[in-house]
């Protein structure tokens, strides 16, 4: 690049006294005598109207061109001028481009000679750190000078003996005696600046060459794009690998490419997680607050936490008032399900207590969130919701497949009957086979269903047996595990225990849709609280109106819908149509055998026991031991047998429509019974005939409604 500039002739020692050119080398020792010159601009743009003086042409072509001695002479005033509007060649922006440092260059900062020695740094193969400073800001002049050395200057500092064991960590100082020194001083414009006074770039290690030099933690830095695309990716659960691989073909760059390492997004990930830890422990102890708020404002709730020795929320559990109404009512069969972690808490645990009322829908016991799965913290789990619930354990409880989880319930509930939810099993039976079994998968999965619902435990270890030898998965664990623990997911080993349903694949959506509508990933937890206690209020214990339509026209049927929940009576329903198919055939004063109208006698069958005078009814298939339904066997028999009603104790408290905790006193009344047999009788009609029907809806609903008004009207009189 060739540089012209006009320099009057009589000024030229004073400039040269005030200049000094750059060296693409080496730094040249400042020299008063001659005036060399380097600028990117003719710095005097102004026009000098002196005619009298003698203008010197130089041209520079990348070199240093010397002026020769001019005669001392007194610096204008106009010259003056000039100076102060001219800015150094020799400053921070010229030098920019990586150059060697040298003596006399200029910054106007320090931060900006830090940055301008790194550059060379890395252009060369080290790094560089901070070392010693003379001055202090606030203090007499302030900070004066600045020393920066190679990243390797110094001795290995000696470790102070603790008790705590320490890494092992070689150091890689070796005493260079490469450095930078800059000085805080003034320019002709009385403005502060800082100048290199000392520098030396004799290093005693090795130097490292381009594609090594980017390795120094000096140069690893992650800038605030890449940090945030590492974050989202660290909560989608995208590993490490992963994510570089990602980024590589983000920034289209090769492998290794990046200015940073797998280790430096782990560590990254870390201090996420470090900083999402403070945050959490702040949502956590707004949780507290809000719970003991809502006990002190209208005792509501029952909540109980555990802290850590530090103060830290270690696990919180909750349940409302009327969630403990509920749980006397429907608690028979709970579901603790364990399956979420939450990401705003650490990752903590978080546990629901769940069951179904009447009507078949959800409704929430309590809930928990814990530090970790440990026998410890749901051993503390379970001993705070049986304190919420006055001390009564479920007749069952499912969960998922934990051995702490197993353990703690078989110490602390010793009464109830463990089970594992199956819907929970299922969904890792693709982890756990899909690559042993590759395209068999598909079929093994239908035959391990097909498995858990066998009729007898024979039927299933035989089964079983026949599945392990056809896939050849004798020594697999999950197979081990699975068999050993049989009893806790295969239905013949559970028949005898009531489930209310809660053990069928389905449950685990019904589940899922009623957490939800609470609890998203954009919901704080503390919001969650306060919202799942309105739907657990009494109140809301007004179900929808569901429309009840017969399919058989047999008393029992109108018998039961009187009594039964819609939700209850589909269930029955379906058992009386499939007994239709059945045929049963007594083998003893008070036994029978049903079967499939297609097996005969001879077919396998059932066995049904119905003894009249006592109302006593069982069946072999454990049906409603299991779910509270009557069975079609059951109901064939009752048929055969001309019973044109179900005994009382065979229509459950638990799935009665109007659900009270006392039965009414007049129930065992003549006019009662009178008016059941009646109303049987109306619907049996009314089922014959779609217009009767619709007729008979309409009257009902106007007698029903002055029934409602005369039982509500205190002064109400005829």
């Amino acid at each position: 690049m060739n540089i012209t500039c006009l320099i009057t002739s009589t000024h030229t020692k004073s400039f040269s006294k005030q200049l000094v050119a750059p060296v693409p080398t080496k730094p040249l020792p400042i020299d008063t005598t001659p005036f060399t010159y380097s600028t990117k601009i003719n710095p005097f743009n102004q026009s000098i109207n002196q005619p009298t003086q003698l203008f010197h042409k130089l041209t520079f072509n990348n070199s240093i061109t010397q002026v020769p001695k001019r005669r001392k002479q007194k610096m204008s005033e106009e010259t003056k001028a000039i100076l102060a509007t001219y800015t150094d060649p020799i400053s921070e922006e010229s030098t920019s481009q990586s150059t060697t440092p040298f003596i006399g260059q200029r910054f106007a900062t320090h931060e900006a000679a830090y940055e301008s020695y790194s550059r060379f740094a890395k252009r060369v193969g080290f790094s560089i750190r901070r070392h010693r400073t003379d001055g202090k800001d606030g203090v007499g002049r302030g900070l004066m000078r600045r020393y920066f050395v190679c990243h390797r200057a110094g001795n290995t500092p000696s470790k102070q003996p603790s008790p705590k064991p320490q890494r092992n960590r070689k150091s890689s100082r070796c005493g260079c005696q490469a450095y930078m020194r800059i000085t805080k001083t003034s320019n002709p414009t009385n403005n502060l600046e800082w100048r290199i006074t000392g520098f030396s770039n004799h290093h005693n290690h090795e130097l490292l060459k381009p594609d090594q030099v980017k390795y120094l933690p000096a140069y690893r830095v992650i800038s605030g794009f890449y940090k945030s695309r590492i974050l989202a990716f660290s909560k989608s659960g995208i590993s490490i690998p992963q994510m570089m691989r990602l980024l590589e073909i983000e920034s289209c760059a090769g492998p290794g490419e990046l200015n940073f390492t797998e280790k430096d997004v782990r560590n990254l990930i870390q201090s996420f997680k470090k900083e999402d830890e403070k945050e959490e422990d702040g949502e956590s102890d707004d949780l507290v607050r809000v719970c003991e708020g809502m006990k002190e404002r209208d005792g509501d709730l029952r909540f109980d936490c555990k802290r850590d020795c530090g103060g830290r929320v270690e696990s919180i559990a909750w349940a409302c008032n009327s969630s403990v109404e509920l749980y006397g009512e429907f608690g028979d069969a709970v579901v603790f399900d364990t399956s979420r972690r939450l990401e705003g808490f650490n990752e903590m645990v978080f546990g629901v207590w769940v069951g179904v009322n009447n009507y078949g829908k959800p409704c929430l016991f309590g809930c928990v969130l814990l530090e970790e799965e440990s026998l410890r913290s749901f051993t503390w789990a379970l001993q705070v919701f049986l304190r919420f619930m006055n001390g009564k354990s479920p007749r069952t409880v499912l969960t998922d497949q934990n051995s702490c989880l197993r353990e703690a319930i078989q110490n602390e509930m010793p009464n109830s009957k463990h089970a594992f939810c199956i819907w929970l099993i299922i969904t890792k039976l693709p982890s756990w086979f899909n690559a042993i079994l590759g395209d068999r998968f598909s079929d093994f999965e239908t035959e391990f269903y097909q498995l858990y619902n066998s009729e007898s435990e024979g039927e299933f270890e035989i089964r079983w047996r026949e599945m392990v030898e056809n896939y050849g998965i004798h020594s697999n664990r999950h197979i081990l595990n699975l068999f050993a623990l049989r009893s806790f997911w295969a239905l013949p080993y559970l028949r005898n225990y009531f489930l209310a349903g809660l053990h069928a694949p389905g449950a685990a959506k019904l589940i899922n849709e009623f957490i939800q509508q609470f609890l998203t990933s954009q919901t704080r937890l503390s919001h969650f609280i306060e919202q799942v206690t309105i739907p657990q209020n009494p109140s809301f214990q007004n179900q929808t109106l569901q429309t009840i339509s017969f399919k058989t026209g047999s008393p029992i049927e109108s018998h039961a819908a009187l009594h039964l929940t819609p939700y209850a009576f589909a269930k029955l329903q379906d058992e009386l149509v499939m007994a239709a198919h059945y045929a049963a055939f007594r083998t003893d004063e008070s036994a029978f055998l049903v079967g499939h109208h297609t097996e005969g006698r001879t077919g396998s069958g059932r066995i049904v026991t119905w003894v009249p005078h006592r109302e006593v009814l069982s069946c072999s298939c454990r049906m409603f031991e299991f779910t509270g339904i009557l069975c079609r066997h059951v109901l064939r028999v009752l048929s055969t047998t001309n019973c044109f009603q179900i005994p009382d104790h065979y229509l459950p408290v638990r799935w009665r429509r109007a659900h009270t905790s006392e039965e009414p006193v007049q129930e065992d009344s003549d006019e009662v019974k009178e008016l059941e047999s009646m109303v049987s009788e109306l619907v049996s009609e009314a089922a014959k005939d779609e217009r009767v029907r619709k007729f008979v809806l309409e009257e009902v609903k106007g007698v029903l409604k002055r029934v409602r008004d005369k039982n509500g009207d205190v002064g109400f009189s005829s």
